[in-house]
């Protein structure tokens, strides 16, 4: 079995504030390490499971903050930016027997949680077909063109919710609640005991039931905080502006939605 790890850090246990998530603040180094241990878990869970080969892609930011050497040895890990434009599943393909989401978050537009957003902190909204999208509606589809299931996902419990109802099949772990500015999470130590043990049953059971459904055609609305950023978006070839904040466009290839995004967003 061959298992891929895309790892976010504003849905790991605790962090509540754009300082915990930020590596030039004080408060960064301590979410690291939790993000760090809840990859570390998934990892040993995705190994106990039998899986013979496992890469995690860092997520976050620069795409450099997992501590490596804190990883189980046989794992690969990806960091940094290409600009491809599977962005978040840089390097997922049909070779992978299931995809899993650790430190996933809400998506923007919600109040699920105080650092929901989704890609980027210029999108107050982005909906693709009749669903405003996360970062890991984003990815799961991604994953879904590859022909990959998301097998478990882990983060905060609004984007846990959300993974349900896209598919009741995908595994989740929630380690914390938003309330406004706020989140109340469970003991860092408990959520990684939760996260290695979820992973572990979620690639024993049923991998199958786990794919996403993609649709047959896709049509995307992006709305901006700013007009200002709205208005040279619409010339990326196919886009269109619909008002002074939204930019809309439509593609049957969901690979070309990713090249949209990465251009966009």
């Amino acid at each position: 079995m061959k298992v891929y790890i895309s790892a976010d850090i504003e849905g790991v246990t605790g962090t509540t504030h754009w300082d915990e998530t930020t590596k030039d603040k004080a408060d960064y180094a301590e979410f690291r390490d939790q993000m760090t241990a809840e990859v570390a878990a998934a990892c040993e869970g995705t190994l106990s499971a039998g899986a013979a080969e496992v890469w995690v892609k860092d997520a976050h930011d620069s795409g450099r903050n997992i501590v490596a050497a804190k990883l189980p040895r046989p794992v690969r890990l990806a960091r940094g930016w290409s600009g491809h434009p599977l962005a978040m599943a840089q390097a997922l393909n049909e070779s992978f027997d299931a995809m899993l989401m650790i430190g996933y978050h809400a998506r923007a537009g919600s109040d699920g949680s105080p650092l929901a957003h989704t890609m980027t902190g210029e999108a107050a909204r982005v909906r693709i077909n009749d669903r405003d999208a996360s970062e890991f509606l984003i990815h799961a589809y991604a994953a879904a063109w590859a022909g990959v299931p998301v097998a478990f996902v882990s983060g905060d419990a609004s984007l846990c919710a959300e993974a349900q109802s896209l598919n009741p099949h995908i595994a989740t772990v929630a380690v914390k609640q938003g309330v406004g500015n706020m989140t109340v999470s469970i003991h860092p130590h408990l959520a990684v005991e939760q996260i290695r043990d979820g992973v572990r049953a979620a690639l024993e059971g049923d991998l199958t039931a786990c794919l996403v459904p993609l649709p047959d055609h896709f049509a995307i609305e992006i709305r901006y905080r700013a007009h200002a950023k709205a208005y040279p978006a619409s010339f990326y070839p196919g886009a269109r502006l619909t008002d002074s904040h939204t930019v809309a466009f439509e593609a049957d290839d969901y690979f070309e939605v990713l090249r949209f995004f990465l251009f966009v967003l």
